[in-house]
Order: structure tokens, then C-alpha cells, then sequence
């Protein structure tokens, strides 16, 4: 069964295609519309798009690039469609044409830039190594707890993550709880604190240090 990843390059692939083969077809050199590659995008564009949630915010990003693409072209072969039946098509068209591919191009070139930055954000965020942090007295070792609390936005925005709900004061105020409730419950000195990124997720722990 094919990845995700694997059916978003298929379905970007299959979107190109579409469009030489719509060329083709408005330009003489095939007798019948690209019906099945368009059937196959559908299945494709139908199956993510209730399927969102299994997503990395990268993935959802290139998906609604290419699906707005798509929306776009397809609105393009039904009006290209309609006027190639009614025969409403005159000889400028195909000078107009070219001026909005080129226009859509350019916007679609810029989509995809912005989808590949994501994707490759999101894959540095897997890859980043650990941060972590030991203490004993966080309320006197408040350049660590700071270090800590930076680390922990900078993992979640290369993530993608919401950071509308972090404080400093509240995280300080965690720490130092965290911090007293370890050392009594488990009798230790020290209290090791991680920030790492899991399958695009940004994990906080806090270990005990023997």
C-alpha cells in the first residue's frame, strides 16, 4: 500500500499529465479527454481530503496546493470543453490561453516552492537532535529554565505547531513544580528535562537523574 508521501508525488505527477494531455486533446491531437487520469485524481483528492487528520502539516500544505491547482485546471478544460462544443472558439483564444497558463504557472511554481520549504521544514524538525536541560533549583537557575523554554518554541515552530498558548511565566511556574514533585517523589537531586521531536510531534520530558 502506497505512503502518503508516495500518493502525493503520484497525484502531482497525474495533475501534470492531466494538463498536457487537456492540451492535446483542445489542440487536435487526441480524439477523447483524459477521462482516466482525471478519474484517478479524483479517487485521490476525494481520499485526502476526508482523510486530513492523518496528515503532517507539510503533507496537508503540498495536498491543498495541488488540489487547488487542480480546481483551477479543471474549471479551465470545462470552460475550454463547453466552448469546443458549442465551437466558441476563436482564433485568439489560444494566445489568450497561454497568457493565463503562464499567469497560473507562475502561481502554481510559487505553491509548490512554498509546499517543498514546508515539507523540508518539517523534515529538520524530525531530524533536529534533542535539547535538553538538567536542574536541582529551577527558581535560581532561571537562564536554563529560559534556554529550555526557547528550545521548546523553536522545536514547535519548525514543527508547525501552535505557540499561542505558551508563557514564560507559566512554563517557569511548570518547571518548578515538575521539578519539586520529582525530586520528593523519587527521592533524587536532579531533574533531567528533554525537548525532541517524534514523528513530527514536539515532546517534553522530564527524567529523573540518578
Amino acid at each position: 500500500m502506497a505512503t502518503i508521501d508516495e500518493d502525493l508525488a503520484q497525484l502531482e505527477r497525474d495533475i501534470r499529465q492531466l494538463k498536457i494531455e487537456y492540451d492535446q486533446f483542445f489542440g487536435g491531437g487526441r480524439k477523447r479527454p483524459p477521462n482516466e487520469i482525471e478519474w484517478r485524481i479524483e479517487l485521490l483528492v476525494k481520499r485526502y481530503g476526508e482523510r486530513g487528520g492523518e496528515m503532517k502539516s507539510g503533507q496537508r500544505f503540498k495536498f491543498s496546493g495541488l488540489t487547488q491547482s487542480y480546481a483551477k485546471y479543471r474549471d479551465m478544460f470545462r470552460k475550454r470543453t463547453k466552448q469546443k462544443e458549442e465551437g466558441s472558439v476563436t482564433r485568439h483564444y489560444g494566445a489568450a490561453a497561454r497568457a493565463i497558463e503562464a499567469e497560473r504557472a507562475q502561481k502554481q511554481a510559487a505553491s509548490q516552492q512554498a509546499a517543498e520549504a514546508a515539507a523540508a521544514a518539517a523534515s529538520r524538525a524530525s531530524a533536529a537532535p534533542a535539547f535538553r536541560m538538567t536542574c536541582s533549583q529551577p527558581e535560581s537557575e532561571t537562564d536554563k529554565v529560559e534556554k529550555l523554554f526557547e528550545a521548546l518554541v523553536s522545536a514547535k515552530q519548525n514543527a508547525g505547531e501552535d505557540i499561542g498558548k505558551l508563557s514564560r511565566a507559566s512554563f517557569n511556574e511548570f518547571v518548578r513544580k515538575k521539578t519539586k514533585d520529582l525530586q520528593k517523589q523519587q527521592n533524587c537531586h536532579d531533574v533531567e528535562y528533554v525537548v525532541e521531536t517524534i514523528d513530527g510531534q514536539v515532546k517534553l520530558k522530564a527524567l529523573v537523574k540518578a
